[in-house]
């Protein structure tokens, strides 16, 4: 498991390893967001800003998980490992939730290893704090329950896309999927990791990015990618994309509109 490297802190009398965050800072990620204030506020004190690189393992499969993590900027992955070492990824999350909520209400055991997989700012806090949380406030569980309901319709799109679309339909899904998040146009990202995390060849990912290139969706050398035309991506991607982003999209908003989601998914808006 990698070590993280934390950002310089404040230290206080109560938490002296810890630098309490505003609710400006709390609401860079929208699953914290969306806690009521009470609880907010009580898990506020405790969270504390990590830094990841790149490829950099947060939990293995099978590892005790003592902290929730949520990413304000960064993207992590969750991938399946199999016996013979070869992964793929299942699911990733970004600041639109958290990885390892799910020892709040069950086992502290990660399922997947969970890596980073677009850097960016990212904070933690040690589990028994969301797991006090959790115990005493209905609003939390069902919170919690319903992220956990909408990162598995995740994984069950991403299982039948990896086994039904083409390798350059996955790719334009998951390169939008990174273009949402990601805080500049930038992508950097190699065909060899792109090959591990779609468990695709990297013949085949090298023959998908040069098609998209050669349609002008995007652009790419040494590691580095760039969207070129967004709508364009959004066209020649499977529907996989726009159904994950219709189910987070309803899962973020009020109650009232969150059982029928309308219109196009609300992906990164381009710029003018």
């Amino acid at each position: 498991m990698g070590s993280p490297t934390l950002m310089p802190q404040t230290f206080g009398a109560q938490h002296p390893m810890v630098k309490p965050q505003s609710d400006q800072m709390i609401h860079k990620n929208q699953l914290l967001g969306a806690f009521e204030p009470g609880a907010r506020s009580r898990i506020t004190a405790h969270m504390q800003p990590v830094s990841h690189r790149l490829g950099e393992i947060i939990c293995e499969a099978g590892g005790q998980l003592d902290h929730a993590y949520f990413p304000e900027g960064c993207v992590l992955s969750l991938l399946a490992i199999l016996e013979n070492g070869s992964e793929i990824e299942c699911a990733n999350i970004g600041r639109e939730g958290a990885f390892g909520v799910f020892s709040a209400m069950y086992s502290r055991v990660s399922f997947t290893r969970c890596t980073v997989q677009l850097e960016g700012p990212m904070i933690r806090c040690e589990i028994g704090y969301l797991q006090e949380e959790f115990s005493k406030s209905q609003h939390l569980q069902n919170l919690l329950v319903s992220y956990s309901e909408t990162l598995l319709s995740q994984v069950m799109q991403t299982v039948a896309c990896n086994s039904l679309h083409s390798v350059e339909e996955r790719m334009c899904r998951w390169l939008l999927m990174m273009h949402d998040r990601a805080e500049g146009e930038n992508l950097t990202y190699t065909h060899e990791f792109l090959a591990q995390i779609m468990g695709a060849n990297r013949t085949s990912i090298t023959l998908a990015a040069q098609s998209l290139q050669n349609q002008g969706l995007i652009s790419y050398r040494r590691g580095l990618m760039q969207v070129r035309d967004r709508a364009g991506l959004e066209a020649a991607s499977c529907e996989c994309y726009a159904v994950v982003r219709a189910r987070f999209d309803a899962f973020l908003s009020p109650p009232s509109t969150a059982a029928a989601p309308r219109g196009p998914p609300r992906g990164r808006a381009e710029n003018p």
